[in-house]
């Protein structure tokens, strides 16, 4: 006879489902709202790779993450292409298994500039899925969302070699702000609508202390559906999973999917169950955290499996974390936040 283990609850009943490790604080493009340029310009001084935990101490966590119930894992940085010998890491993933000897299912978020020489190794390795960012498909826009870096064609290319690994679907991930790139929306649609690629649209979020973030600047999903509604008739789809935050849309037409997240306007705290790992090792139990759990230090002073298991388990226990309905009752706005960039999207 087998027996489910209990799940992994906060304090708020949320199970733990998710985990999101961030391995490089540093990334090749300068995002107005993740690393705008004024702030992380050249004499910023990110982590030494002594700060940085090894791919053997991710796993060592991942493992017992998964142990405790997730089921998910996803890879980011900054740009997790920039870490070097990422397939190697993304391949020690891949073997975790969850209970009942079921795979972990292993994505990865990228901004895709680096992705042409890299998507076959990461397929082959045991990626599962890829969620790429892509702002705008203009020259000019796109290099003014991405801190005058890099370019469309070099995202373009990456999402081609993707594809040609077996990568399906395809997600594409667009933050929208308000006088910069919604003009973008329809054009991107245009370009991949019967690609079998998901593009999905982003309210312009108040992470970090950096992006100068202001409420005027974003542009709401209601008003992103009622453009995209006036040129192609859409209909809702259902959720694949509890706690997806994206809305799933699909064209009336047949054209494909697209989705939607108001990570601004709509809470999406009730049934979060996504717990952060830091470059340096610390756990975040919300992507608008000020404070994170170190697990690198007792990692390094010795402690053995259950030990850290345990101090996992408690840190979820005692998560209480729900900004974003806090902030839709005018309570959240002073709270200080870490980066994203520091513990990724």
């Amino acid at each position: 006879m087998t027996h489910e283990r209990p799940e992994t609850l906060d304090s708020l009943r949320r199970p733990l489902r998710d985990l999101r490790i961030s391995v490089t604080d540093r990334c090749n493009l300068r995002c107005a709202y993740c690393m705008p340029r004024e702030v992380f310009g050249q004499e910023f001084v990110f982590l030494r790779h002594a700060d940085l935990l090894s791919f053997e101490e991710i796993v060592r966590i991942a493992r017992q993450c998964v142990t405790l119930g997730v089921r998910k894992i996803r890879i980011s940085g900054g740009e997790p292409l920039l870490r070097r010998g990422i397939e190697r890491l993304v391949e020690m993933l891949a073997r975790l298994h969850g209970e009942g000897g079921k795979p972990i299912e292993l994505a990865m978020t990228s901004n895709g500039t680096l992705l042409a020489k890299k998507a076959r190794a990461l397929k082959d390795a045991g990626l599962a899925r890829l969620n790429i960012s892509l702002d705008a498909l203009d020259e000019a826009v796109f290099r003014r969302m991405s801190g005058g870096r890099s370019s469309p064609a070099a995202v373009l290319e990456g999402i081609a070699a993707a594809q040609a690994a077996g990568f399906a679907p395809l997600k594409l991930n667009t933050v929208i702000k308000r006088g910069v790139n919604e003009s973008e929306i329809l054009p991107l649609l245009d370009h991949f609508r019967h690609s079998g690629i998901i593009v999905r649209f982003i309210e312009y979020m108040d992470v970090g202390e950096s992006n100068g973030w202001r409420l005027d600047d974003v542009v709401t999903v209601r008003e992103m559906l009622t453009r995209i509604d006036a040129e192609y008739p859409l209909q809702p789809i259902d959720a694949r999973s509890p706690g997806e935050v994206a809305q799933r849309w699909e064209y009336v037409d047949g054209g494909g999917e697209i989705g939607v997240i108001a990570s601004v306007t709509q809470p999406f705290c009730g049934d979060c169950g996504r717990l952060r790992l830091s470059t340096d090792g610390k756990l975040y139990p919300c992507l608008f955290a000020a404070e994170g759990v170190d697990l690198r230090a007792p990692l390094r002073g010795g402690e053995n499996d259950l030990q850290l298991q345990r101090r996992i388990a408690a840190a979820w226990a005692a998560r209480a974390d729900r900004y974003s309905q806090r902030r839709h009752a005018a309570s959240g706005s002073s709270v200080r936040k870490i980066e994203m960039s520091y513990i990724g999207g």
